[in-house]
């Protein structure tokens, strides 16, 4: 996403008819950056077995009966869902940075800000740190997300970046500042010499691996032995083959910011604010772009079932439209997909697909009958409102649903009858 800062004048003017300078004062209110050295950053992960509340929902990944939950830049929940109607919360994984999560083969891979770190969960109640890739996003120059809709200083963040350690939050200040502006007589305005704007720029597998199921709004994705993340507009690709993982190629610029990744076939599906884009992985360290398709701008994920792929772009948010639509696209000849249909919709978030069943988050949780895409409106399954749905997981006939108010899971094993399970609150922000 990116989010621009501008100053808000709340003074005056003061000039006159002689002079080519016009002063301003201006007031404004900017997140600055807070810094953590690197030893503290990397030596604060903490495992513990206590239910520690939920406050902020994130990404979700179902594996063995667990389901694990991200609490964005704080760290990884763990919820024994052996039995849907009684989930239990079992412990909490504590790691600054966190945004993603990806399950492969017993072992758990989240980001860390700039590093991967892992763990064996051969036993997903009690995790063991087992290592760390340091500054493997590096590239990607990843940053906290802000909790309000101010801009950052940019030139704060990059200027002492690594010099003072790694960003692990965010302090909103009030600037006032007098900018004097140059404007060449009467005639017009011309240079402005005072603050500058500022913008942040802020699985498939072989058949002898397990994985995770990740949700729709996921950066992470695994084809065979490999582990796909985009960050902003960066690629990084990470071989899990061996006992640790290590960086397999160097990072692939993708052109584009970058919000989620999904694995179908051997093709990385990428939702970015102004369209999808399509890369192959046939050649794992090697991706190549293959086609693209483009629409009004605004954030979405992707997912993909039969050739087909659902995308979803919403507004209320920082990619600046307000446009609300279901898109779907026929992916059969993955170098040019063509537009099906599209649906307006209230707000749609995350979306899943499951043998011909579409799950979206729109106004709370939305299921259509998606056997034909051109009728999918008429083809409501059911709608439950009432809850902010996020992102979803539809596996063996249970929806896993995670909404700013808690965890939501549904029984649809029979797609006349779909009910309630069992919900999992979260602790009000």
């Amino acid at each position: 996403m990116r989010k621009l800062f501008f100053a808000i004048s709340t003074g005056i003017l003061l000039f006159s008819g002689c002079t080519d300078k016009v002063t301003e004062t201006v007031t404004y209110m900017i997140n600055e950056p807070v810094f953590m050295s690197e030893i503290e950053f990397r030596n604060s992960v903490k495992i513990t077995d206590n239910q520690v509340p939920i406050s902020n929902y994130g990404k979700i990944c179902f594996y063995q009966g667990y389901i694990f939950i991200s609490e964005s830049e704080k760290g990884i929940h763990i919820v024994n869902n052996s039995d849907p109607k009684n989930p239990q919360q079992v412990g909490f994984i504590e790691l600054l940075g966190n945004a993603d999560l990806a399950i492969r083969n017993g072992k758990l891979y989240a980001d860390a800000l700039v590093d991967l770190v892992w763990f064996d969960i051969s036993n997903p109640s009690k995790p063991e740190l087992e290592g760390r890739l340091e500054n493997v996003f590096a590239k990607s120059l990843p940053l906290p997300p802000t909790d309000n809709d101010f801009g950052i200083d940019a030139a704060m963040c990059y200027e002492n970046y690594g010099s003072k350690g790694v960003i692990v939050g965010w302090e909103l200040k009030k600037r006032t500042e007098t900018n004097t502006y140059t404007t060449g007589g009467w005639g017009g305005w011309g240079r402005y010499e005072g603050a500058e704007m500022m913008t942040d720029n802020s699985p498939k597998g072989n058949g002898s691996s397990t994985y995770g199921i990740t949700g729709s709004m996921s950066r992470f994705a695994q084809y065979n032995d490999y582990l796909y993340s985009v960050i902003n507009n960066i690629m990084n690709i990470i071989n899990l083959s061996g006992s640790a993982p290590v960086k397999a190629a160097d990072d692939v610029y993708v052109g584009s910011n970058v919000e989620t990744i999904f694995s179908y076939k051997d093709h990385m599906f990428m939702g970015t604010p102004t369209g999808m884009i399509i890369f192959s992985v046939e050649n794992p360290e090697n991706p190549v772009f293959v086609s693209s398709a483009w629409h009004v701008f605004g954030c979405d994920p992707v997912v993909v079932e039969d050739d087909i792929a659902y995308v979803t772009i919403h507004s209320g948010n920082n990619c600046g439209q307000n446009v609300n639509e279901l898109i779907i696209y026929d992916v059969s000849d993955v170098k040019n997909p063509a537009l099906i249909v599209s649906y307006s919709m209230k707000q749609p978030k995350g979306l899943g697909i499951d043998n011909g069943t579409l799950f979206v988050c729109d106004d709370g949780l939305k299921i259509f009958n998606a056997s034909n895409p051109q009728t999918i409106m008429a083809n409501s399954l059911a709608h439950y409102s009432g809850m902010s749905g996020y992102d979803v997981i539809p596996f063996q006939n249970v929806l896993i649903m995670i909404a700013e108010e808690g965890l939501y899971q549904y029984d649809y094993s029979n797609l006349n009858e779909i009910y309630l399970l069992s919900v999992l609150p979260f602790e009000k922000r």
